[in-house]
């Protein structure tokens, strides 16, 4: 089966037709915009999946497992702004999603989540295959549903789209008994739609004029100002915004790990990513800054790491969309709900013309840029992870769609990979799943079929999902399956080697089985290299390749990630490392 985008086909909506409660969910899925929703069948969705039968207007990714399937509408998501679905059954099928639900909720992830239950007038009996997915959801979702009517599908719906991708985005649940599904009812799709007791916050709308005129004022009268940008920026489509408003004020700015790709990684203003990981320079700057300008960022500990050391000089104006974050962490001077496009784009049109660069503060942030960049020893015989990640990073322009599961693989990713644009970071940042980094890469490239997709993971995080091979076997997608393969868990054994004095305990991963032969045995084409030379004719070689590729770079064991600070440290307590310093040429 060879990969393409499929044509959407507009549906059947013609209000006033007899329809069961599964067929009401597909024709509103499709009048929704979905064009693809992923999951895995069972008992209490089967009247669903029956309705799927023979219908070439729907499309249906059968992943080999639920948490395959989230992480798959995740990733789909993220790379694309739309929103994600995902369809499992009840019980064991509904909890096997909880991970990839939290996974969304704390990243700020539109998905609408569908789950069947166990038939009306079963529930609360504890019957074969129940769970309560609703009470075990609702502190991970921004809402859910549970429909006792099949009169209200069609609406409820509808408005579980609106609300996950309206104002703070996230993962609406909603639960379906299966009678419900069964049920026949006049199908009529609502013209609008309207929640009760929820507006798409004010600050998606309209922007607070005399806060953004205070913030110019700050600005104006900084001589260390330094911009913060988040996630928020990217999910607001905000990053032309940012780069415009970088670009007429010169203000030095750094991205969080979500943040990557907001602004291109050449920029000269760009100065890293901040905080446990991040460049010395950013760090710095958070340090002696007189003024922090934080858009769509929610002050994560990784980022702050010790909160009375963070920004310790600072003013600090705060951009969001929600005002729960806005002083939860760090105090703010200048507080702004808003949605980060609105407001980035209101200040560019009250930046003065003649606007002066704070010269002096930017030249300072340069010289820390170029002397404190990432560096590591290369060498002839041993291949290095960021050897790797730069090789990928140049041979791709930085343009690819990069997918990451976590640890050592994702830092190296988001030091030595240049981004070029928004969207092309797919990443677990708030809650760290593994498992995460290679069905994310599978939705992100169902949703943009024409860009190269490359999941970069661990050899521990790969292992579990790593059924889902079978998935670009089947459908020819042709991601490209990067291991960093040091055979061992990197980031637990290397926090292991520095905070607790070199004792290791179980992070032995020797082993897992010969990943080459494991993509062989699902159809897929499998290659490996153990040194820089093997490692550049293997990736072209993976390039050059039309379908999936996976790819066993069998790296260094006890190569670290630097810089670090050690978590309870301030950021003022990095460690360099030992090869990054001194005043060189290269950046």
């Amino acid at each position: 089966m060879n990969f393409i985008s499929e044509q959407k086909v507009t549906p059947l909506t013609r209000n006033g037709e007899m329809l069961s409660g599964s067929e009401i969910l597909l024709r509103t899925l499709l009048a929704e915009g979905v064009e693809c929703v992923f999951g895995y069948p069972g008992g209490a969705v089967l009247y669903m999946y029956d309705a799927m039968h023979d219908n070439p207007e729907f499309r249906h990714i059968l992943t080999r497992h639920e948490q395959g399937a989230i992480h798959a509408a995740d990733g789909y998501a993220r790379s694309t702004g739309k929103t994600g679905v995902v369809l499992a059954t009840s019980g064991p099928g509904a909890a096997n999603l909880v991970t990839g639900i939290a996974t969304a909720y704390m990243d700020s992830v539109p998905l609408v989540v569908i789950t069947g239950n166990v038939s009306s007038n079963l529930i609360g009996t504890d019957s074969f295959q129940e769970a309560d997915i609703i009470g075990i959801t609702q502190p991970i979702t921004k809402h859910n549903y549970f429909v006792r009517k099949v009169s209200d599908l069609a609406q409820t719906i509808q408005e579980a789209f609106h609300i996950a991708s309206t104002g703070r985005k996230g993962p609406v649940l909603i639960d379906i008994p299966k009678d419900v599904s069964a049920a026949v009812t006049e199908f009529i799709l609502p013209d609008q739609v309207y929640v009760p007791g929820y507006t798409e916050e004010v600050a998606s709308q309209s922007v607070d004029k005399d806060a953004v005129d205070s913030l110019i004022d700050a600005l104006r009268n900084s001589k260390k100002p330094l911009l913060l940008a988040g996630g928020g920026v990217i999910q607001s489509g905000g990053s032309d915004a940012l780069l415009d408003f970088v670009n007429r004020t010169r203000i030095p700015v750094t991205t969080t790990l979500l943040g990557l790709g907001a602004i291109p990684a050449d920029h000269e203003c760009w100065l890293g990513m901040p905080g446990m990981h991040g460049t010395y320079a950013a760090n710095q700057a958070l340090l002696q800054c007189d003024l922090l300008i934080a858009v769509g960022a929610r002050f994560d500990d990784r980022v702050t790491m010790r909160l009375d050391s963070f920004a310790p000089n600072a003013e600090v104006a705060h951009i969001d969309i929600d005002a729960a974050e806005i002083g939860k962490l760090v105090p703010a001077l200048i507080p702004i709900v808003g949605d980060a496009k609105l407001v980035l784009e209101q200040l560019n049109r009250v930046v003065p013309a003649d606007w002066e660069e704070k010269k002096g503060w930017n030249s300072h942030l340069h010289k820390l840029k170029k002397d404190y960049w990432f560096r590591f020893k290369s060498s002839d015989k041993e291949l290095k992870p960021q050897y790797v990640i730069e090789m990928i990073s140049r041979t791709t322009g930085g343009e690819a769609i990069v997918t990451t599961d976590v640890g050592q693989h994702q830092m190296w990713t988001a030091q030595y990979y240049r981004f070029q644009k928004p969207r092309s970071l797919i990443t677990s940042g708030g809650l760290g799943t593994m498992g995460f980094g290679f069905p994310s890469a599978i939705g992100a490239q169902i949703g943009n079929p024409d860009t190269t997709v490359i999941s970069v993971n661990g050899d521990g995080g790969i292992q579990m999902c790593s059924q889902e091979l079978a998935i670009c076997s089947i459908h020819n997608i042709p991601v490209k399956i990067v291991i960093l393969n040091n055979q061992t868990l990197g980031m637990i054994r290397q926090w292991q080697e520095l905070i607790y004095e070199g004792r290791y305990s179980h992070i032995d991963l020797s082993g897992s089985p010969d990943f080459v032969k494991l993509a062989e045995a699902y159809g897929v084409k499998g290659l490996r290299a153990e040194t820089p030379a093997e490692a550049e004719n293997v990736w072209q070689e993976a390039l050059s390749t039309a379908g999936p590729v996976l790819i066993d770079f069998v790296v260094s064991r006890d190569e670290l990630v630097y810089p670090m600070i050690p978590q309870g440290q301030g950021l003022q307590d990095i460690i360099l490392g030992p090869d990054i310093g001194g005043d060189t040429d290269d950046e």
